[in-house]
């Protein structure tokens, strides 16, 4: 089916009121919208969100990637989706409750892969007054068309997505690679959380990305009270595949076996969660 097909059966199929996918999957679903927020420089979200999402959709659920970078938005090109034009898309439907979601959100050339994302030409200070209450609105509809809503969420504490999204969330994880710095800064980030009367519970697993198998002492995550969730490995025809808007886990056909198995067995544990 053609990709403008296929967007015409989104605007016929996707409400508020409908919801879509797979039964037996959905009945399962008991957390479907999961936040990944950075814990360091070095990780790789987009890559990380998108190839999930592909393995996700492959196995039977609608999924909706939501990109709330908006100062620096990319997720877009990892998923080969044309970008949106200034004030459309994420924009449009946080300002206004009025907004009907299914012009904004973007079909992607993957069946059951949909995304919202903000326009690379938005101003920064059009997000300045976005408000938690924006935040759980836009949270809420997608839950109500979505299986699984996998959100990229910025590490900008004073920004409101960024708190925002970690309250409205059911499950999130960190991600992070081998910094020294990365286990200080999830702390600081839940402190403040806390410390603004946001839930900090959910943010509790790690996965660990771009792993060069350097002399890290992991165990620092668990005297934290982290717990492990994946673990992939720093793959280079991964992130060539992303600068050509391809998806490595489908249309790389020499596949890292440690970085699919870890991809895979996330994706089965939010299936299954």
């Amino acid at each position: 089916m053609s990709i403008e097909k296929r967007i015409e059966s989104l605007m016929k199929k996707i409400s508020p009121q409908e919801r879509i996918g797979i039964e037996e999957h959905v009945d399962k679903l008991i957390y479907s919208v999961v936040g990944f927020m950075p814990a360091c420089d070095g990780v790789d979200n987009p890559l990380l969100i998108s190839n999930l999402a592909y393995t996700l959709s492959q196995k039977g659920l609608n999924v909706c990637v939501v990109d709330f970078k908006v100062f620096y938005p990319n997720l877009y090109q990892f998923l080969d989706v044309k970008p949106n034009k200034k004030g459309d898309g994420l924009l449009k439907v946080l300002r206004s409750d009025k907004a009907d979601f299914r012009d904004e959100i973007n079909a992607t050339k993957y069946e059951r892969l949909y995304m919202l994302n903000p326009s690379p030409q938005d101003l920064m200070e059009e997000y300045f007054d976005i408000d938690f209450e924006n935040v759980e609105r836009v949270i809420s509809t997608l839950k109500n068309m979505f299986d699984l809503i996998l959100i990229d969420i910025p590490n900008i504490p004073p920004l409101e997505l960024c708190i925002g999204a970690m309250k409205y969330c059911h499950i999130g994880f960190f991600t992070s690679t081998e910094r020294i710095e990365a286990a200080n800064n999830m702390m600081k980030l839940l402190d403040f959380a806390s410390s603004i009367g946001v839930s900090t519970a959910k943010f509790t697993s790690v996965i660990l990305m771009n792993l060069q198998e350097l002399q890290f002492d992991f165990k620092v995550l668990e005297d934290l009270n982290f717990n492990v969730a994946a673990k992939l490995p720093m793959v280079k025809s991964a992130l060539v595949d992303s600068f050509v808007g391809k998806l490595y886990v489908k249309d790389n056909p020499l596949v890292n076996k440690f970085f699919i198995t870890g991809i895979d067995q996330l994706a089965d544990r939010l299936i299954n969660q």
